[in-house]
């Protein structure tokens, strides 16, 4: 029987958590969402970039990310825009990023959310923050390759 390819595309992305911090590793995680949620998501209604994952009684939450409500979606319930979302992985998974997190430096940051095969799914990363110098060199770097993109553009023409 033949696979269905994979559709993914993303609602919505956290820039300044490549800015702040160096990623170890990432890992893909469900979120348990209201219906209100996914109709807002659908249109773009989300902001990420003030999330953190934090874990509580070995399951992970995803806090500080807004989901504004649609006016016509919301009428019968009280939607809460910056309300806990609970994160999905697998057991042996929670438990080796709990280990993780556990030593010194590490915490977990929401990447990005996008749609996997109609679900929306998180992306999440095992993350170092940067000191202050490192984040100077990154901007550094940033000016560096934009100063050479504009030299081959204006050489181009």
């Amino acid at each position: 029987m033949a696979k269905k390819p994979e559709t993914q595309s993303r609602i919505a992305d956290n820039k300044k958590a490549a800015f702040n911090y160096f990623f170890e590793e990432r890992h893909e995680a469900g979120v348990v969402l209201q219906g209100w949620e996914v109709k807002a998501l659908r249109e773009g209604k989300v902001q990420i970039t003030d999330g953190y994952v934090v874990i509580k009684d070995g399951e992970l939450f995803l806090i500080g990310c807004q989901i504004n409500p649609l006016r016509t979606a919301s009428t019968h319930v009280n939607p809460e825009a910056a309300r806990t979302r609970k994160l999905l992985l697998k057991k042996d998974e929670i438990r080796r990023l709990i280990g993780k997190v556990e030593q010194k430096g590490y915490t977990l940051v929401p990447l990005n959310l996008h749609w996997k095969n109609g679900f929306v799914k998180c992306e999440i990363a095992l993350a170092k923050g940067k000191a202050e110098h490192d984040k100077r060199d990154t901007i550094k770097d940033r000016e560096g390759k934009r100063e050479v993109e504009r030299a081959m553009k204006s050489r181009n023409r």
